[in-house]
């Protein structure tokens, strides 16, 4: 190691942990993640980590003023992104890339680009609304209709997400608008009560699911600071899209049904109407998860094979939840499908580095939808749905830390040296 590979080791360490915080992973895996790449890469070098929302620290013990600031990026990464950084990681663990070849990668990683990413997020949010509205027993009109708004929120949130200082407020306009147009075309109409999901599936897109598991999984983990000001944000957001749908519905004289604020593998929304009042048949929400899938896909840029993997996981996991839930209730499912998800992502990580863990993971956030059953349970002001809410988030939190222990039990997450051109990057399409 030459003399400035100290120096060189904390810069691409920093830059390193900053490409994994914009991929949306949270402060303990990456601190894990800096921990072990030191070891491997710079394995004399003493260096210690501070991991916050937007910033890595990388400091020399004993040495005054010797510490590295690596920020974010602002923007997360699309999925696609998001693969590369784990592989980076994965690459960096097992010695196939050395510390001085990182930034090259991470500009590189940071440099690809989406097709028509405008019209891939409107799509995407307009198939994602309407999946959810399939999956959760909508009458026809309001899956049509979610179709519409979801597209319509995406394109709010495509406009405005360069606007820091507009992040906070869009939620609550975007669930205002939202809750308007079903509020009047579902009076105009005068279809009476409306399903929960009509109104929350179009703004689905904005809620903070992930960021609200990874905040109690940070807090499980002692990282208290950074778990407890991205749990506040996250209910923040929830609290004002929430008073964005109760703002609409009041405007709008909306009446929501009391009974439709059900969860996967709950849903049994049945009518005698027919026509665009009727509800899709049952079989119809397997076809609802595929969309909600290729949805998520499409609005976090995640590209055809990654999509393929997408649509293949939350498949599996929706059939877990719906062969769980008759025995052992929505709450306990949630938080078994969640432990055995993570074992098989991992698993599947192991045998290529093509789908990493936390690309083929965070989708099935949206299906075990911990961040939407908030938003549910905000919006209905049903005292069950409230109740429910938090142990919905505990269960999925110990079903992953349980997944994570037999994993590390079965040494699925030892990294394996794989045959790869050392420097390069493979890109996933």
């Amino acid at each position: 190691m030459s003399a400035s590979a100290p120096v060189s080791a904390d810069v691409a360490l920093g830059d390193l942990g900053a490409l994994l915080l914009d991929a949306g992973v949270s402060v303990t895996d990456v601190r894990g993640t800096l921990e072990r790449v030191r070891e491997v890469t710079a394995p004399r070098t003493e260096l210690t980590f501070a991991v916050f929302p937007e910033h890595v620290f990388v400091s020399r013990p004993g040495v005054p003023g010797a510490t590295t600031i690596a920020a974010g990026n602002g923007p997360g990464l699309t999925f696609r992104q998001t693969a590369h950084a784990s592989r980076l990681a994965r690459r960096l663990e097992t010695g196939q890339v050395g510390l001085d070849q990182v930034p090259d990668h991470v500009s590189r990683i940071r440099a690809l680009q989406r097709r028509h990413p405008a019209l891939q997020m409107a799509l995407g949010g307009a198939l994602l609304a309407a999946g959810l509205a399939v999956l959760f027993r909508c009458p026809w009109w309001a899956i049509l209709l979610a179709l519409f708004v979801g597209a319509l929120v995406a394109s709010i949130a495509i406009v405005t997400e360069r606007v820091r200082a507009a992040s906070a407020i869009v939620p609550f306009v975007a669930s205002l608008i939202s809750t308007l147009i079903v509020g009047v075309i579902a009076a105009s109409l005068d279809f009476g009560a409306v399903p929960l999901f009509a109104v929350c599936a179009p703004v689905a897109l904005l809620v903070p699911g992930a960021l609200i598991t990874n905040a109690l999984l940070e807090l499980t983990s002692a990282d208290i600071v950074t778990g407890a000001s991205r749990l506040v944000y996250g209910l923040i957001v929830l609290a004002f899209m929430a008073a964005g749908i109760y703002l609409g519905a009041a405007l709008t004289g909306l009446s929501v049904d009391p009974e439709s604020a059900a969860l996967v593998g709950e849903t049994s929304l049945v009518t005698g109407h027919g026509g665009w009042e009727s509800v899709p048949p049952l079989a119809w929400s397997w076809i609802g998860v595929v969309v909600l899938a290729i949805g998520i896909g499409l609005s976090f840029g995640s590209g055809f094979r990654l999509t393929i993997a997408t649509v293949i996981v939350m498949i599996c996991t929706y059939g877990a939840l719906m062969l769980l839930s008759p025995f052992t209730g929505s709450t306990i499912a949630t938080g078994v499908t969640a432990g055995l998800l993570f074992i098989a992502a991992r698993v599947l990580e192991r045998v290529t580095l093509a789908v990493p863990a936390t690309v083929s993971f965070q989708p099935a956030f949206l299906l075990l939808v911990p961040g939407t059953v908030g938003l549910v349970a905000l919006a209905s002001f049903d005292a069950t749905a409230l109740a429910a809410a938090p142990m919905i988030f505990i269960s999925l939190c110990i079903g992953t830390k349980v997944g994570a222990l037999i994993a590390d039990a079965l040494r699925i997450t030892r990294p394996v040296p794989v045959t790869t051109a050392t420097g390069s990057i493979t890109v996933i399409r």
